[in-house]
């Protein structure tokens, strides 16, 4: 009972967060909900010094949610699907080799490249880290979030080819990034013996290509049964138990649940399986079922994001330390991008400005925060949460609020 109490506490504030924003502020969803949220919270905070019992309330709530576990183990493989659901298949296998280098090669140069960084800097401003855990912040920055990244770029404008990269990267990127910060951590907590070049990459082929190999059977058995009916309640039920037992069944395996769920939103979502497996009326169910989820998932999702501050140390020198590192993950994020830009740019007809609109575009999320909370104290964990909280914030509200001016600016509307 006391779960059904505090998701309907949830349920209830994303509505009423989701119908001030429409009704008043006119932000984007994602924008609009962790903005109200934070003004929320900051309110509640300003009232705890009269009557604390809406802080408490509020504290109550978020002390009973394991955010990392609700949302790595839970909702991503809904939104994940959800995404990869709308997302063309067509234009996402002409930009896969881009896409691909962006996901893996860029997420590893930008790990690095920030964990330096933040290296310097913080031992610059009396906040000296050791180098591992510094790279692992850098593991759990670098990914952009697909949750953030597809809720904001289809109302910017961008050119297609360039948003099916972001997206794509996107898609990807955190099964890569998830697997480097597993490895970074299992260095960092001690247990770097077990870490050998074989056992990294024993790890990244069961996560990587173990949750692709799911996905292509849970994507092929999932269009064998809707091809073979045509019921629209029971195709639309087939589809959420694909996620469902499909994520029980990565979790038992070991394998990328999130990148399984891509790849079988993917499969289901392509043109040719549509036109083999549904009819228009099922198509349009079917759509329409997961916009609505995806909707109320994300509405949950960035509410519960501006509640976590709830859980921070406001301790100003990691504040001003999280400022700092603005700067410096935008500049690496650049810099990781330059090598796969450059190198099939001629090719694929890249353009203008890609790099600088995918760094500006490249939105961090939910999933950065997820990994912070998994930090134990040793590896400076509340020194790293509020940087990560800073960071994720201004990439929402900051960033998420200027991509579509910086679109028409350069004129690729």
């Amino acid at each position: 009972m006391e779960y059904f109490n505090i998701i309907s506490v949830l349920v209830f504030l994303s509505a009423a967060f989701g119908y001030l924003n429409l009704r008043y502020f006119k932000l984007p969803n994602t924008i609009g909900l962790t903005f109200i949220t934070i003004l929320f919270t900051l309110v509640v905070f300003a009232l705890s010094y009269f009557d604390d019992t809406l802080l408490k309330a509020e504290r109550f709530i978020i002390s009973r949610i394991d955010f990392k576990v609700v949302l790595l183990d839970i909702m991503l493989s809904f939104l994940l699907f959800a995404g990869a659901l709308h997302t063309d298949l067509q234009k996402l296998k002409e930009q896969r080799w881009p896409v691909l280098f962006f996901a893996t090669f860029g997420v590893l140069v930008s790990t690095f490249l920030i964990g330096t960084g933040m290296y310097y800097l913080l031992g610059l401003i009396g906040l000296p880290v050791d180098y591992i855990y510094c790279l692992l912040f850098g593991a759990l920055i670098s990914p952009t979030d697909p949750i953030a990244v597809l809720g904001i770029l289809k109302k910017a404008g961008a050119p297609k080819k360039l948003e099916i990269k972001i997206v794509g990267e996107s898609l990807f990127n955190d099964g890569v990034g998830v697997v480097i910060f597993l490895t970074i951590y299992g260095l960092a907590s001690g247990s770097g013996a077990e870490f050998s070049l074989a056992s990294v990459a024993e790890l990244f082929l069961v996560e990587v290509f173990g949750g692709i190999l799911l996905g292509l059977l849970l994507g092929w058995l999932t269009f064998y049964f809707l091809k073979r009916i045509d019921d629209y309640n029971i195709e639309v039920i087939i589809t959420l138990a694909t996620v469902m037992t499909g994520s029980l069944i990565a979790t038992h395996l070991h394998v990328s649940a999130p990148l399984a769920m891509v790849v079988a939103g993917l499969f289901i979502g392509g043109e040719k399986a549509r036109s083999k497996a549904m009819s228009e009326r099922t198509e349009s169910y079917v759509d329409r079922f997961w916009e609505l989820l995806d909707i109320l998932l994300n509405t949950i999702l960035f509410v519960l994001i501006g509640m976590e501050m709830l859980v921070l140390e406001f301790n100003q020198t990691y504040i001003y330390a999280g400022l700092l590192a603005i700067p410096v993950a935008l500049l690496c994020r650049y810099l990781s991008l330059l090598v796969p830009v450059n190198l099939f740019k001629k090719r694929l007809d890249f353009v203008p400005n890609t790099t600088l609109i995918m760094t500006w575009g490249g939105l961090r999320g939910a999933i950065s925060i997820a990994l912070a909370l998994g930090l134990t104290e040793s590896m400076e964990r509340d020194l790293f949460l509020v940087i990560t909280y800073v960071i994720v914030v201004f990439s929402i509200l900051v960033q998420g609020l200027t991509v579509e001016k910086l679109i028409s600016r350069l004129k690729l509307k």
